[in-house]
């Protein structure tokens, strides 16, 4: 009878030490963030991991520090805008990508409804994640005030509006954005400068419009202002709105790409051409903008960047750290809209 081949035994902390002729507690240190290790120790350890084919037992150290290993990416928009607005799936993979760095899962969760908020606080607070990226946050969401009262670590993507104080955040410089692209605009010579917000209830919306307001001045109109969702439907509605109020606009600045591409729909039924009646200007160039037609001018947020960050603030915040609030610079990119 043909002898069967012994399983491999599975390497341990003690194999890999004994290869790099370091301590188990030298290798643990390495294996938990390399902090308090020479670099000779680390590239000696790093080499005996390569050379063992050692992996950590996560669920084995899970168990001795009482955490999960895994955050959650928390949406707290209707789960269609996953799939329509670009900005969410940008943030998603590099959150995604700077935790794989750390060898940390991230699990997608979507809270739109009071049900949804529940189940998913209940699944949160129980100790399943040992932290929450939180994106789209709105004033004074429950949700936020259910996961501080847990001691849950949250970090928001865009100020935690009536939760500064408490939760640590990244943001993108809405409001100089804003002021930029409506300074662009007037710098082209149009005289009616029209915007489209998100919802005043979010950190965009608020500062976006608040940026745009204070670049005009005493040149500021309500009757330029149309409130918007975030969504391209409402864009869309949004414009038709400014078009019937004030037919003579000659620009507008719509607070987010998505809004815009519903914009150029409204202008283009009203027999509008961009930019030559109307010049078009967005916020965010997540990659839809540069397909719009026409293109559209846009201020870039810096997604990539905003996402490692959260997850860098995150888990500082999980190792016992103080919340820390990071704001970053937009730029402006001329396309053919403005």
């Amino acid at each position: 009878m043909e002898q069967q081949p012994t399983p491999r035994k599975r390497p341990t902390i003690r194999d890999v030490a004994a290869a790099a002729g370091v301590s188990r507690g030298t290798v643990s240190r390495v294996i938990n963030g390399g902090h308090w290790v020479s670099p000779d120790a680390l590239a000696a350890v790093n080499e005996a991991i390569r050379a063992t084919g050692y992996a950590a037992n996560h669920h084995a150290r899970s168990l001795v520090t009482g955490r999960s290993n895994s955050v959650a990416f928390l949406l707290t928009e209707p789960q269609h805008l996953l799939f329509e607005d670009p900005n969410f799936s940008i943030l998603l993979r590099g959150a995604a990508e700077a935790l794989a760095k750390r060898e940390m899962p991230l699990l997608l969760m979507v809270a739109s409804t009071p049900e949804e908020r529940r189940r998913i606080t209940a699944y949160v607070t129980a100790g399943h994640v040992d932290g929450v990226l939180l994106i789209s946050s709105h004033r004074d969401d429950p949700l936020v005030a259910s996961l501080l009262r847990a001691d849950v670590p949250v970090i928001a993507c865009g100020m935690p509006l009536g939760f500064e104080e408490q939760v640590g955040y990244v943001t993108a410089d809405d409001a100089g954005g804003a002021r930029r692209m409506t300074r662009h605009l007037l710098d082209q010579g149009r005289q009616h400068v029209a915007t489209i917000t998100g919802p005043l209830d979010t950190p965009g919306g608020t500062m976006r419009l608040a940026g745009y307001r204070e670049e005009l001045g005493d040149r500021f109109d309500e009757t330029l202002v149309a409130h918007g969702d975030y969504t391209r439907d409402g864009g869309e509605q949004a414009m038709r709105e400014l078009l019937a109020r004030r037919p003579d606009l000659d620009a507008v600045f719509v607070a987010s790409d998505l809004m815009a591409s519903g914009a150029l729909v409204a202008l283009r039924d009203a027999g509008r051409s961009v930019p030559e009646d109307v010049a078009v200007g967005g916020f965010d160039d997540s990659g839809l903008a540069a397909n719009l037609h026409p293109p559209l001018t846009t201020m870039r947020q810096p997604f990539e960047r905003i996402s490692a960050e959260m997850v860098r603030l995150l888990l500082e915040v999980i190792e016992g750290q103080e919340p820390a609030a990071i704001t970053l610079p937009t730029s402006l990119v001329r396309r053919a809209s403005a």
